[in-house]
């Protein structure tokens, strides 16, 4: 099987670890697929988890960074510094499997370019980020490699006994792959480390098309939730991992005295163990906070639960949401920060270091903290919370700087400019 950039691209092929969710990943591949279709391309996915439309989907478990296997060569891969012979032969093993997958994927779906999402970025799966690499050495497909999160960028992986392996393929140096990068410090750390060059593409969203409405349905979910009418509803839009510096917004909810403030966390999952997730609600019991974690209430669809009680989805917590608290310490860049401009609702923003370095400079109307809550801070989100019209104003003009530098148009410009490389 052999490329060349003569080909015309028609069929692009999506690989991840997941297609499942509200993940950051899952919804930034969802965007572009979306604008890559209207553009004329066919868009497929694989992926070790996956609910998306079945017909355009190879699913394959192993290639799921929550797969036992995968989970078990994750934790002697980075607890280990010296590496021996059975872990490399299950790391083959599982390497192989999957490359021979993706030989099928390609000739199932008549794929021309492949987008690895993450999977050549973040090691959470090395045998995927192996077998992703021989094939594009072994084919000469064209690649754009979209990489969010770099292994240099967590601490976790730093020991490890797969140095041999990070270098291989997280990321790979091969000729037919285009990187795209998040950020500018991605861009940066990526020459530096890697002598490899990028294209910057941030997170966007839909600007051109208008928000979700409150309608009938969602005007349910306080009320189902346990949130009363004179009741505040901070709500925090990520997972539920240390970087996101949850518990600022809970000693946030503490210090609204007059609003009496509740904190929804609107993702249960907890990729990265649970010692941070105890750690939290235990700190929230302290100050006495509710915090609202409701997997069977909140999902990624609207649905019924099995006792018919209604199931709400993201965007309807953002339409209850009276503010947003978003304290990360690290971000690769900020889908919930654009998801909150969108929606129109203020937010609490921690200054981590790539805001400062791409978002900041654009002059958004938010609250800004630094590194901890201060009084200026809470006195800043309690005004706010008293005065709509200032709300109204500083939304509309956030949404249209966000629509200038964020939207759809931007991330259909970037792209063409990275496709024309392949000729």
């Amino acid at each position: 099987m052999g490329f060349n950039k003569a080909n015309t691209i028609r069929n692009i092929g999506f690989i991840s670890t997941r297609f499942k969710g509200n993940d950051g990943v899952s919804l930034e591949t969802l965007k572009w697929c979306k604008v890559l279709e209207r553009m004329g391309y066919k868009c497929f996915f694989f992926a070790g988890l996956s609910d998306w439309d079945p017909q355009k989907t190879m699913v394959v478990e192993e290639a799921f960074f929550g797969h036992p296997e995968i989970e078990e060569i994750q934790e002697e891969c980075f607890s280990n510094t010296v590496r021996d012979e059975k872990l490399t032969g299950k790391i083959q093993s599982i390497r192989y499997k999957l490359k021979s997958a993706l030989y099928e994927f390609i000739k199932r779906f008549e794929l021309e370019l492949l987008i690895p999402q993450n999977a050549l970025t973040i090691p959470m799966n090395i045998p995927l980020g192996l077998a992703i690499t021989e094939l594009i050495a072994e084919t000469g497909i064209p690649v754009i490699a979209h990489h969010h999160d770099f292994s240099w960028e967590r601490q976790r992986f730093s020991v490890n006994c797969v140095e041999d392996y990070l270098s291989m393929a997280f990321p790979p140096k091969l000729r037919t792959i285009n990187h795209v990068v998040i950020n500018s410090e991605a861009s940066r750390q990526l020459s530096h480390r890697c002598g490899l060059s990028s294209t910057v593409i941030p997170n966007v969203l839909d600007f051109d098309t208008p928000p979700p409405q409150m309608d009938d349905y969602a005007r349910n979910m306080r009320r189902d939730i346990g949130v009363a009418d004179d009741e505040t509803l901070l709500l925090q839009p990520t997972r539920i991992v240390a970087r996101k510096g949850i518990e600022h917004a809970i000693e946030l909810a503490s210090r609204l005295k007059d609003n009496k403030a509740k904190l929804l966390i609107s993702h249960h999952e907890r990729d990265e163990g649970s010692g941070y997730f105890v750690r939290t609600m235990e700190y929230a019991a302290l100050l006495g906070v509710d915090v609202l974690m409701m997997p069977d209430l909140i999902g990624a669809k609207r649905s019924l639960t099995e006792d018919g009680k209604r199931k709400y989805n993201l965007d309807d917590c953002y339409l209850n949401a009276d503010f947003v608290t978003y304290p990360s310490t690290y971000e690769g860049f900020g889908n919930a920060f654009l998801e909150a401009i969108w929606f129109k609702k203020p937010i609490l923003v921690n200054r981590y270091s790539i805001f400062q370095q791409d978002i900041e400079p654009l002059a958004f109307d938010v609250v800004i903290m630094e590194n901890y809550v201060t009084n200026d801070s809470v006195d800043a989100v309690s005004a706010l919370l008293r005065n709509p019209n200032a709300v109204k104003s500083l939304t509309e003009y956030n949404y249209k700087i966000a629509h200038k530098y964020f939207s759809y148009t931007l991330l259909e410009q970037k792209l063409k400019q990275v496709l024309s490389h392949f000729g």
